[in-house]
C-alpha cells in the first residue's frame, strides 16, 4: 500500500516533509500517525490509512513535495479509504489538524475523531445524531460532558489528596536526572474540568481598574469599631447587586434544549487555593445575606477548603465564581470559567498609583479585575455594563450601603 501526499484542504499544491513518527520495519496501526508535513497555511498529521509493516520510507525529512507523490510504503491489511470530504470540513475548523479514516462502521470527520482522542474517548462509544448516525462534534462534546460534568464528591477528594508525594529520581542520560508526581486526584479532576470549559465556552475577557481607595477607608473604621469585615466580602455583596441587574451572568446556557436558565438565587463560587489544589467552595444565597454574614460564611468555607472538611453541598451548585488572586500578587490574569456557569470574575492586587481624582494628581489605592464570560450567551457591551456596575459600587461604598437599605 502506498501511502501518498494528498490534499488535506485549503486548495493544497506541495507541502514540506517534516518529521516521520515511523520507522522502516514498524508495525503501524489504522489511523496511527505517520509522518508530519508543513503546507503554507498549517502543519498536519498524515495518518495509516490501514494497519501493516512499513517496507520503504521514500521521501526524505526536509524534502518538499506535490501532492500525489508517495512518501512512503506499507504491507498492509484491512486497507481504509479516506473520505476527503469530511477531512477538509474537519480543516475549516483549526489550523493543525491530522487526517483520519473511516475505520469499521463509524462515521466522524476527522475533527470529530481528533476530539475523541485528544480527550480519552473511545469513539465507537458515542452516539451519533447526524445523517446515517454520523458521530458530529456535538455529540463528542454532550459524551464528555455526561462524563465529566459530575460533581467531585467528598470522597473522591479525599482519595485523590493520598499519597502524592514524589516518586523516585528517574535516570535520564549519563548527567541528567529529574523528579515526577504523580498527574492523578485532584490536579487530574482540575484538569478536566479546565479542558472541559476551554472546549466548551467561547471565552472573552474584559479587564476594568477600580479605585478601592473609599472602600479601603470604609473597611478601616470597621476595624477602630473592632469589627472586621473582609473586603472580598464587599466585592461579594457589590456582586449580588450587579447580578440582580445583569441576571444573564447569573445563568448557565443549556444547549441540549436550546434554553439559557437564569438563576432567581446567587450561589457564589469561592476560588480557593490549597495545598492540594484549586477547589471552589459555594456561598449559598449570597443576596440575602448581609455584609458581616458573607465575611463569616467566607471565613469557614476557605478554613474548611483548606483542612480539606467540604461537605458535597459545600461544592455544588455555584452560579457565579469569583477568584481573589490579589494577595497573591497578581496584576492580571485571563481567568477560566467554572463550567458551566456563564462568568468568572478575579480581583487582582491593590496598588498605590498617582491617578487624576477630582481633577488633581493623588496617590490612589487601585485595583485591576478580570471579567471573563461566555460568548455564546452574552456580549461585550454587557459584560462592561455588568462591570461599570459592579465598579460604582466599589468606588462609592456609601451607593453600595444605600442599595442594602
Amino acid at each position: 500500500m502506498e501511502v501518498k501526499l494528498h490534499d488535506i484542504g485549503e486548495g493544497m499544491t506541495e507541502a514540506e516533509i517534516l518529521n516521520y513518527f515511523v520507522k522502516k520495519g514498524d508495525q503501524v496501526l489504522v489511523d496511527q500517525p505517520l509522518v508530519e508535513i508543513r503546507t503554507d497555511k498549517m502543519t498536519a498529521e498524515l495518518p495509516s490509512p490501514g494497519k501493516g509493516v512499513v517496507r520503504d520510507i521514500l521521501i526524505d525529512c526536509g524534502s518538499t513535495v506535490t501532492v500525489g507523490t508517495t512518501l512512503l510504503v506499507i504491507e498492509n491489511s484491512d486497507v481504509v479509504t479516506t473520505n476527503n470530504s469530511d477531512f477538509k470540513n474537519g480543516l475549516q475548523k483549526e489550523n493543525l489538524e491530522q487526517t483520519s479514516s473511516e475505520t469499521f462502521r463509524i462515521l466522524a470527520a476527522p475533527y470529530t475523531r481528533k476530539i475523541a482522542r485528544e480527550n480519552g474517548i473511545n469513539i465507537e462509544l458515542v452516539k451519533g445524531t447526524g445523517p446515517a448516525g454520523r458521530i458530529l462534534d456535538e455529540d463528542v462534546y454532550r459524551y464528555i460532558e455526561q462524563q465529566k460534568s459530575l460533581p467531585i464528591t467528598v470522597e473522591q477528594i479525599q482519595n485523590a489528596t493520598h499519597n502524592e508525594s514524589p516518586t523516585v529520581v528517574q535516570q535520564v542520560g549519563p548527567l541528567h536526572q529529574i523528579n515526577t508526581i504523580p498527574f492523578n486526584g485532584r490536579r487530574k479532576q482540575i484538569a478536566k474540568k479546565m479542558v472541559q470549559s476551554m472546549f466548551t465556552i467561547p471565552h472573552v475577557t474584559h479587564f476594568e481598574e477600580i479605585d478601592m481607595t473609599n472602600l479601603l477607608s470604609i473597611k478601616n473604621n470597621f476595624k477602630h469599631l473592632e469589627r472586621e469585615i473582609s473586603v472580598p466580602a464587599f466585592f461579594v455583596k457589590a456582586l449580588t447587586i450587579a447580578l440582580h441587574d445583569y441576571p444573564i451572568f447569573n445563568a448557565r446556557l443549556d444547549e441540549t434544549n436550546e434554553t439559557v436558565h437564569l438563576y432567581r438565587n446567587i450561589h457564589i463560587g469561592l476560588a480557593t487555593d490549597t495545598q492540594e489544589g484549586l477547589i471552589v467552595p459555594v456561598l449559598r444565597n449570597a443576596e440575602s445575606k448581609t455584609i458581616g454574614e458573607i465575611h463569616n460564611e467566607v471565613r469557614k468555607l476557605t478554613k474548611k477548603a483548606q483542612e480539606n472538611n467540604l461537605g458535597t453541598k459545600d461544592i455544588t451548585g455555584s452560579t457565579f465564581t469569583i477568584s481573589n488572586v490579589g494577595p497573591l500578587g497578581s496584576t492580571g490574569a485571563t481567568p477560566i470559567i467554572n463550567y458551566p456557569e456563564t462568568g468568572l470574575m478575579a480581583f487582582h492586587a491593590t496598588k498605590e498609583k498617582p491617578a487624576v481624582y477630582k481633577g488633581e494628581i493623588a496617590i490612589r489605592s487601585l485595583m485591576n479585575i478580570s471579567m471573563s464570560f461566555d460568548h455564546r450567551v452574552a456580549d461585550g457591551g454587557t459584560a462592561v455594563a455588568f462591570t461599570n456596575r459592579f465598579k460604582s459600587l466599589i468606588e462609592n461604598p456609601t451607593l453600595l450601603l444605600l442599595e442594602l437599605v
